[in-house]
């Protein structure tokens, strides 16, 4: 288990839970240390948290720091949404919390014979970051993301990748503290 996060659980004005992660830990105007990432990610490796909405728990394997940092979904992020999603990385355990509206759909990958022989499932999260300037914070930037579980032969599921990660552009938040 990681510890010295900044991080907590909330509900907006919509009645919605939201992850507000008030550090940001991976910086960079123009490129993310993916390998920081990456390290960072193994200390969750043998973990599992459970999801409030269904009490189903999840489990954090090797395969997540390298399929976290090194998928095709993630090098093809720019900018704020790259950034979104390394600094993601330090609130796994309230994104398994808070995620909900599961969707299920087979392997259909020889490759992920053993580790998703079950299939996998997307759940909907949304966390939010601040934005300083001049280190006097502005506001929170929201994003939306799909949890990536898959379903292994050992019955268990694990966090395979977080996907589809995209800002909020309809009503930034100014004060969600």
């Amino acid at each position: 288990m990681i510890e010295n996060r900044n991080v907590n659980i909330i509900t907006d004005v919509d009645g919605k839970k939201l992850v507000l992660i008030h550090d940001i830990r991976f910086k960079g105007k123009r490129q993310i240390d993916w390998n920081d990432v990456e390290q960072y990610l193994k200390g969750y490796v043998g973990d599992s948290y459970e999801i409030v909405e269904n009490s189903e728990r999840i489990f954090i394997g090797n395969e997540l720091p390298e399929e976290y940092t090194e998928s095709e979904s993630r090098k093809s992020l720019m900018g704020a949404n790259a950034k979104a999603k390394a600094n993601a990385a330090t609130a796994i355990p309230e994104l398994i919390q808070i995620a909900s509206n599961p969707t299920y759909e087979e392997n259909r990958k020889e490759k992920h014979g053993k580790n998703a022989i079950h299939g996998w499932y997307r759940y909907d999260v949304r966390f939010a970051m601040p934005v300083y300037e001049e280190n006097v914070l502005l506001r929170y930037n929201i994003f939306h993301a799909r949890l990536l579980i898959n379903h292994a032969e050992n019955n268990r599921k694990y966090l395979y990748d977080i996907l589809a990660i995209k800002k909020e552009t309809s009503k930034p938040q100014q004060d969600v503290r």
